[in-house]
């Protein structure tokens, strides 16, 4: 699913004031347990064990996998990174952080907050359907990742200048 078709699916108001619409029950923060940084594969070893799976369980994520999850894929790693921001474990444009997770689980769509490392809440409702094809629909959570092009830091003392060519932009995210 590319970001317009998302944008629409969740009302784009709900995306940026991060409200909840009550559908039924309403969702409440979940606050997601420190992640384990520790043991483990080394990365060659889980670059080797790497292989395409289709068939993708509906079995629920225990929290603890999901927290690790997002904290790899875009959770704070550090106090302070360049331009006076925390670091995260994956590089953006200027420490833009301009990428946005949001988590499609059963219950509700969430926003991950990576500072406080917790899912807020954005929309009741299972949207895993619209995320694609196969087993998309059924597997326990869908992430997207939502570019958010507002964000990019275009203030003095950027290296890279360009950074305000929507163009250029593109080629970041």
């Amino acid at each position: 699913m590319n970001r317009r078709t998302f944008v629409k699916t969740v009302s784009a108001v709900s995306l940026s004031a991060g409200s909840t619409s009550v559908i039924g029950q309403e969702l409440v923060p979940i606050s997601l347990p420190e992640p384990e940084k520790d043991g483990g594969k080394s990365v060659l070893a889980a670059l080797q064990a790497r292989k395409t799976t289709r068939n993708i369980s509906s079995k629920k994520l225990p929290l603890q996998i999901l927290s690790n999850l997002l904290w790899a894929a875009f959770g704070v790693n550090r106090e302070r990174a360049s331009f006076g921001k925390p670091g995260r474990t994956a590089p953006s444009a200027s420490n833009s952080q301009e990428i946005d997770l949001y988590v499609a689980l059963p219950e509700g769509v969430y926003r991950y907050e990576a500072g406080s490392h917790r899912l807020d809440p954005v929309v009741t409702g299972d949207f895993r359907n619209r995320a694609g094809r196969g087993g998309a629909a059924a597997a326990p959570v869908n992430i997207f990742y939502i570019v958010d092009r507002t964000k990019y830091d275009l203030g003095e003392g950027q290296p890279d200048r360009s950074i305000g060519d929507p163009e250029v932009q593109k080629s970041y995210y």
